[in-house]
């Protein structure tokens, strides 16, 4: 039996911020830029009550919390400060798998310490991340990643939950599906359109039922809903992919303005690339976000990188905006052997080839440069 830690940091850029700058503490604050394009990379709790969310314009941000007081990123401080984490964890289990700066699971099956009480040894790590960091974790403990990570929502922000193996069962037949990391607006439509609400009404299905309406995402799902997940800790983990965008100051209409931006980003989008080369490209795709805030993704199927395959793809993205305005251009490319299905529920089953309404929060574990301009 494996014991699973998903260690979370409550509003972690925004706990930076408010730890380094006091005065900070008692008010609505959200990590952002001050430009008119500029989005909420996060905000603190005293935030979130007025509405305001992860990447969320900053413009409606101020609109919903006008006192809302805006912090630049510091990303090199993040950094830092997620390496000083890092080596807490390394004092239980060197199985690390790092999700983003502010999350990880840890495998402590192996861990003699605390007397090999998982437990116990999340405790502790909270602790020392408290009196050393000055800052707070929220956990989860659980046989498995899918519920360890579930389980550390459950209390937060600066709590705790375990689920023993006895108590998965009971713990998941009336999880709501909502909260299974991954599934969003769109995809719990899809469920709902079923009768697919909580975890007992996918167990009272079945596996060719669930892969009939929902293709390699139903028999995931199913496992899922009896608390099954047999993934590992990785603690490297196989890069699936790379991308690069930009928020336009302001808004454009035409391809040829379009193209232009494509070609400014490419010097940057092929450094990066450059530093790994050694994956294989198996697909190269477009994404475009329109003035009403609606994006869409056209991807292609290619081996090796093109650069004229993204001037290719252009036009059918465009013609999906029906003549909108667009204010977010990004390419991107993908690589062989990324996912399993599990790992592409994780990582945002949402992403598809079709316009769809925008999504106005989501798990950030990202780098705050998502935007060049931001």
């Amino acid at each position: 039996m494996r014991k699973i830690i998903h260690i979370d940091m409550d509003c972690f850029y925004a706990a930076v911020e408010m730890r380094d700058n006091p005065e900070l503490a008692d008010k609505p604050i959200a990590v952002g830029g001050r430009l008119a394009r500029s989005v909420v990379a996060t905000c603190n709790y005293q935030a979130r009550a007025y509405g305001v969310r992860s990447a969320m314009p900053v413009s409606k941000a101020l609109k919903l919390c006008p006192q809302l007081v805006l912090v630049p990123g510091r990303m090199d401080v993040y950094k830092a400060v997620s390496k000083k984490i890092s080596e807490i964890f390394s004092r239980y289990t060197d199985k690390i798998e790092p999700l983003s700066l502010d999350e990880a699971f840890l495998d402590v099956s192996d861990c003699q310490q605390c007397s090999g009480s998982a437990t116990l040894i999340a405790e502790k790590i909270r602790s020392e991340i408290h009196n050393e960091l000055n800052l707070t974790a929220s956990a989860g403990v659980a046989p498995n990643k899918f519920l360890a990570k579930v389980a550390s929502d459950e209390n937060k922000p600066n709590g705790q939950c375990v689920i023993p193996p006895d108590k998965v069962s009971d713990f998941v037949e009336n999880l709501p599906l909502k909260k299974i990391p991954g599934v969003g607006p769109k995809t719990m439509a899809r469920l709902q359109a079923k009768g697919f609400y909580t975890c007992a009404d996918v167990r009272s299905s079945n596996l060719t039922t669930m892969q009939k309406y929902f293709g390699k995402f139903g028999p995931s799902l199913f496992n899922l809903s009896f608390g099954k997940d047999e993934r590992e800790v990785v603690s490297t983990r196989v890069r699936k992919s790379l991308a690069i965008e930009t928020t336009l100051m302001e808004d454009i209409e035409t391809e040829e303005q379009c193209l232009e931006v494509i070609d400014n980003l490419l010097p940057k989008f092929e450094q990066r690339l450059e530093k790994v080369r050694n994956l294989k490209v198996i697909k190269q795709g477009i994404k475009i976000k329109f003035a009403d805030f609606t994006q869409t993704t056209v991807e292609n199927s290619q081996k090796g990188v093109d650069n004229q395959l993204f001037a290719k793809l252009l036009p059918q993205a465009l013609a999906r905006g029906e003549g909108k305005k667009v204010r977010l251009i990004g390419i991107s490319v993908g690589f062989a052997e990324l996912e399993d299905s599990l790992n592409k529920i994780e990582n945002n089953d949402d992403s598809d080839n079709q316009l769809h309404e925008p999504q106005l929060s989501f798990d950030l574990g990202f780098d705050l440069n998502l935007d060049e301009n931001n």
